[in-house]
């Protein structure tokens, strides 16, 4: 196929907002194809999602995409760079992607690419500034926002750009692309009626957030408007079977057990922790009883709270930094997920164009046969936060779904109709 789109979401869970900017990503490419890399069932900014990968790989089908791929665990509960990095890696190895388009809150995709380049580069005067932020004790995040704006010198145009999460994420695709020299078009579909964190309905269009917090408040009219059909049929049946996650607090318990095991030298091994912050965290976990007093303690200026709860994840999932900074240096495997009859003409071209590509439809023959041990351990990671996501179900926490499970396609799509 001459045109196909690739798309990186979390879509949790798919909404109209996800539905308006496939349709205008579709639009504006003339794509013939749509490709999704999708987070698994814990996602980037440190929580859990609120339905397993599968269903939305139906969410997704039901509404345009053609192949569904999951982004392996480690990317996906990365920092903001280390996910992007991750995701475009695995988008430029199918060899057959030409567009990638995402969501941003600002007007124009050049104001990204702006910064992207400073982000890549890293002038010197840019560094000289950061370190200078950095020393002031305020976070990362707010530290290279201030950096950016002094720079470029034009506070107008760049102020609270790097304050939004959509912006922020596609800034690190832009950077990854110059990075990897990805020969991908970026497309950037600005975000509308509401943003990431807004609370409300604006006509049909609200947040991932607003929805995950009307589903704890039972506001199933209020969902029902927000959400294709399709999407919203799905997400009735997991809840109505007790199978979802609503978020991280479910496992406050494991995270508790798990730091309380573990060693001070265990816990400073965990991606994302330094500068002694591996002491507050333990005595932190051996003083309280719930993850909200928890991550409450940890935190600081210094350390957000979606960093604190991504390091809570990894102590969860038993990933470290030397298996993060492994995964840097690694072009991911191609886990399928779905594929409707177009994307198996896609996977068809993939193996193709590139016949040595690491495709997985199958975890257990992939773990039977294959002899890299790097992409076996990363596919393990995934099988286990799967099992451990499991327990955080009202009914039927069965483990092995990676292995029970199969790919998802037009036949298996239950409820999956296109809106």
């Amino acid at each position: 196929m001459s045109k196909v789109l690739g798309i990186i979401a979390e879509y949790n869970p798919f909404h109209n907002g996800h539905f308006y900017h496939m349709q205008q990503s579709i639009e504006q490419t003339g794509a013939e194809a749509v490709v999704c890399v999708i987070s698994g069932n814990f996602v980037q900014r440190g929580n859990t999602s609120i339905v397993d990968k599968w269903t939305k790989t139906k969410m997704a089908m039901a509404n345009g995409a053609d192949l569904v791929i999951e982004l392996p665990t480690i990317y996906a509960t990365s920092s903001a760079e280390n996910f992007a990095e991750g995701a475009v890696k695995l988008l430029d190895s199918l060899g057959i992607v030409n567009f990638l388009s995402f969501g941003m809150e600002t007007k124009d995709i050049a104001t990204l690419n702006n910064i992207a380049n400073v982000l890549y580069q890293e002038p010197k005067e840019y560094v000289t500034m950061l370190e200078h932020e950095l020393k002031r004790g305020v976070s990362f995040p707010k530290a290279r926002e201030s950096a950016v704006m002094l720079y470029l010198n034009d506070i107008k145009r760049y102020a609270n750009v790097l304050s939004c999460p959509n912006n922020i994420l596609g800034i690190e695709y832009l950077k990854a692309m110059k990075k990897l020299k990805s020969s991908l078009i970026p497309i950037g579909i600005k975000r509308e009626k509401v943003f990431y964190n807004d609370q409300f309905i604006v006509d049909d269009f609200a947040s991932a957030t607003a929805i995950r917090k009307m589903i704890l408040s039972r506001q199933f009219n209020d969902i029902m408007k927000v959400m294709p059909k399709s999407s919203y049929r799905l997400l009735a049946n997991e809840l109505q079977q007790g199978h979802y996650v609503i978020d991280l607090s479910k496992f406050q318990k494991e995270i508790l057990y798990r730091l309380r095991t573990m060693t001070v030298e265990e816990i400073a091994e965990l991606p994302d922790v330094s500068e002694g912050l591996e002491n507050v965290i333990k005595n932190a976990a051996n003083s309280c009883n719930n993850i909200i007093d928890l991550v409450n303690i940890i935190k600081s200026k210094r350390y957000t709270q979606t960093r604190i709860q991504r390091i809570l994840i990894y102590a969860l999932l038993g990933i470290n930094k030397k298996m993060m900074e492994i995964s840097k240096k690694t072009v991911p495997y191609v886990r399928v997920l779905g594929a409707s009859e177009k994307g198996k003409i896609l996977l068809s071209e993939m193996t193709r164009q590139n016949p040595k590509i690491n495709v997985i439809t199958s975890p257990k023959k992939f773990l039977d046969t294959s002899r890299n041990k790097i992409l076996k351990e990363m596919l393990q990671t995934d099988i286990y936060a799967t099992n451990v996501y499991t327990l955080g179900y009202e009914n039927d926490s069965w483990a092995n779904l990676d292995y029970t499970n199969k790919m998802i396609t037009e036949g298996n799509s239950k409820g999956a109709n296109k809106q």
